[in-house]
């Protein structure tokens, strides 16, 4: 599957929709496209990595800043991965103790202060 990154508006959230396999290669440009969406203002950031096949540590790293990033503007991000064969890595290398992990963008949309 070819790398690609949709990006798309739901109220509040800016949702960034990958496809394909986040590495080495790839990894520049998903974030470049994600701090696009940060450098605008976002302050929710949604990440759908259900079509995500593979991430290497560079992905990671590239998950992690835009983490820090977007929480120290006082806002968020959620990963999303429905079907993901990535939440075993994602647990093994604890991120989900770092990053809220979902198994829709519809939940992880959904505003828990409201």
């Amino acid at each position: 599957m070819e790398f690609g990154v949709s990006i798309a508006s739901r109220g509040q959230w800016e949702i960034l929709t990958v496809t394909g396999e986040i590495d080495m290669a790839t990894a520049p440009r998903f974030r470049q496209r994600l701090l696009a969406v940060i450098s605008t203002g976002a302050q929710n950031v949604v990440i759908d990595l259900s079509g995500v096949d593979f991430i290497d540590s560079t992905g990671l790293g590239v998950l992690m800043g835009a983490a820090k990033r977007v929480r120290s503007s006082g806002g968020d991000i959620r990963l999303v991965m429905a079907g993901s064969r990535l939440a075993e890595l994602i647990e093994l290398t604890r991120l989900d103790r770092v990053l809220d992990v979902f198994d829709s963008v519809s939940s992880a949309t959904q505003d828990s202060d409201s």
